[in-house]
């Protein structure tokens, strides 16, 4: 005989906790299950671990330049392995924090073991079935391994796999030019591996504009972070050295040899062994489960939030999904996916911070542009930190005012742009910032200005 809750929730992510905290403090029985490690992507593999790796690589990089602020030191070493010490008490501290947070939930029945429905309204846990009101799948992403030849012959990392090293690649050849495989790229280099990173395309993250992809470029190639674009034939063979990595580049070498490879090629769902077949839960043919703008499912009483819906692949993303459910469950709020803007940052240093479309998209829409830009160079604060890499760029409607989008990439760009961010939220026209007085010396007191300097494009 089943255990029935009010409501069942699949996954221990960056929604499924917060939202579990609402439905009791409502005062709902809650049954959460997690099959491996509570906090998700986020927690474990994802955003804190690799900051915080981020982080001493950029402390270490900054001791390297310790001469042009006038601090004497001696060589800069690396001990990788006090990084991924404080890389793991990082995640673990944040994991125990989101378990105990749990299991000490009033009303909250934590479940550890593999979810599998057996019915719209039943889940099967090891031998426990249990029943519920109200289902919500929150099973996030793993990384996607492409079928390229050669690759089950060698050994090679995710970004799962890549967080357990405990000696410091000598050569760590990384597959994919975006966001993940960048971050990768300029922390080891860092850390002093030689790496070289392999993307199909003819220039590295295609999802930004022009501008932004080479001056991207640029800044990794200055670290000494090798880039092999067009590469039209990747595939693997064991080496003496290490791995093979075939290239097949229209220029270099055919093949490059490193000690280790790190796939960083995209994500996948975490749909394929949940049952849904049985609860009738429709996926699309990537494996995300279908939802409507207030992420229920093809089952009105079953939603799906985070990574394992396609609706953003982001930790706040899948926050804001939690918020929309939440909304619409117990506040009497409408809140839809489609209120919210694309937004997101890429956390090399320095940082790219973006918001809204890019100019590719804008041009598309056929609207009447204005543009507005400013190198880093000319930013005050930049200057006196001495990291006037990158650029502020920002779009505006002609026609009506409106903010369309922004890329900052610059020293505190992911922290700049939330301003830009706010007013596009408040559907306030783009002088509501151009009167505004920030506090100077800041890189946010130069948005005002670069967007007093528009011009038609």
């Amino acid at each position: 005989m089943s255990k029935h809750f009010d409501a069942i929730i699949i996954g221990a992510g960056q929604a499924g906790p917060s939202l579990a905290g609402r439905l009791t403090a409502a005062g709902k029985t809650v049954a959460l299950i997690e099959r491996k490690l509570f906090g998700g992507t986020c927690v474990n593999t994802g955003c804190m671990p690799t900051k915080a790796m981020v982080a001493s690589a950029y402390a270490i990089h900054t001791a390297r330049r310790g001469a042009e602020y006038g601090m004497v030191t001696g060589a800069v070493s690396v001990d990788f392995a006090r990084v991924m010490a404080r890389k793991e008490k990082v995640r673990l501290d944040a994991r125990s924090g989101v378990e105990s947070w749990l299991k000490s939930m009033k009303n909250c029945t934590v479940f550890e073991g593999h979810a599998r429905f057996e019915s719209p309204t039943e889940v099967r846990v090891g031998d426990q079935l249990i029943s519920g009101d109200e289902i919500f799948i929150n099973t996030g992403g793993r990384a996607a391994v492409p079928d390229f030849p050669g690759v089950d012959e060698v050994p090679y990392l995710t970004n799962t796999s890549v967080m357990d090293l405990s000696e410091l690649p000598e050569h760590l050849v990384i597959i994919g030019g975006s966001y993940i495989g960048l971050e990768f790229a300029q922390m080891f280099r860092r850390f002093g591996s030689e790496v070289t990173v392999i993307e199909k395309a003819q220039r590295l993250i295609g999802r930004e504009d022009p501008d932004v992809s080479d001056a991207i470029r640029d800044i990794l190639e200055k670290e000494g972070v090798h880039i092999r674009l067009s590469a039209e034939c990747i595939r693997f063979a064991r080496h003496k050295d290490g791995v093979a990595a075939g290239v097949d580049c229209t220029s270099g070498a055919p093949e490059v040899i490193g000690s280790h490879v790190l796939l960083a090629t995209g994500r996948r769902p975490n749909t394929d062994d949940l049952g849904l077949d049985k609860a009738g839960v429709k996926t699309d043919a990537r494996g995300n489960i279908e939802v409507d703008d207030f992420l229920r499912s093809s089952v009105p009483h079953i939603f799906a939030m985070g990574d394992c819906n396609g609706r953003g692949a982001f930790t706040h993303t899948a926050y804001n999904d939690f918020e929309i459910v939440a909304a619409n469950l117990l506040d009497n709020d409408p809140r839809r996916v489609t209120d919210r803007i694309p937004t997101y940052a890429l956390y090399i240093d320095p940082p790219l911070g973006r918001a809204g479309m890019t100019e590719s998209d804008a041009r598309k829409s056929g609207r009447k542009l204005m543009i507005g830009t400013r190198p880093m160079t000319r930013v005050g604060r930049a200057v006196e930190k001495g990291e006037t890499q990158g650029f502020i760029k920002v779009l505006v409607d002609a026609d009506t005012e409106e903010i369309l989008g922004a890329s900052i990439l610059g020293t505190g760009g992911d922290e700049a742009i939330q301003s830009i961010l706010d007013v596009m939220y408040a559907k306030r026209p783009y002088t509501t910032i151009t009167r505004a007085v920030h506090i100077h010396p800041t890189v946010s007191e130069l948005i005002p200005t670069v967007f007093g300097d528009l011009s038609p494009a």
